[in-house]
């Protein structure tokens, strides 16, 4: 049995690119700068980040563009995807990114709507085209989930 699952925190590196598709499907873009902290061989403390490119669909990409900027603190949860393509020089080229099915937002209540929850995983999905991910209908309801930072392993 297969199990691909990922969670990550962190903060978005750049702003959120949505675009739509021919049926109205938000389709939104951006990545997450996580901080990995391990002691070398010799004892030293290091700080490593990582930037991981992030894939929303349907209303989850059109709340994270109307509530979140660059440098957002965020909470996501999805599966890792391989995207391959043929570059403009022919090489063959391919990344792994997160398809993401939650999404929390981390940033203080004092910044607007910070504490919104939005979870694809319940949508009403509908048949796609082939080579498109589904259209999903977003249920009426916001769950907050307080987490401390000293709770995180990371």
């Amino acid at each position: 049995m297969a199990y691909n699952k990922i969670i990550l925190q962190g903060n978005l590196v750049r702003e959120i690119e949505v675009k739509y598709t021919d049926g109205g499907m938000a389709i939104g873009k951006t990545s997450i700068a996580v901080n990995h902290k391990f002691k070398s061989k010799t004892g030293e403390s290091k700080e490593e980040v990582l930037f991981i490119d992030l894939n929303f669909f349907g209303r989850t990409a059109e709340i994270l563009n109307q509530y979140c900027r660059k440098g957002s603190k965020v909470l996501v949860d999805g599966t890792l995807k391989l995207e391959s393509w043929t570059a403009k020089d022919g090489n063959k080229r391919s990344k792994h990114s997160v398809m993401v099915t939650t999404l929390q937002m981390l940033d203080s209540k004092s910044d607007g709507e910070a504490n919104v929850r939005t979870d694809t995983s319940n949508y009403a999905q509908q048949p796609a085209p082939i080579g498109q991910p589904p259209a999903m209908t977003v249920p009426n309801t916001t769950v907050p989930l307080e987490i401390e930072e000293d709770s995180i392993p990371f």
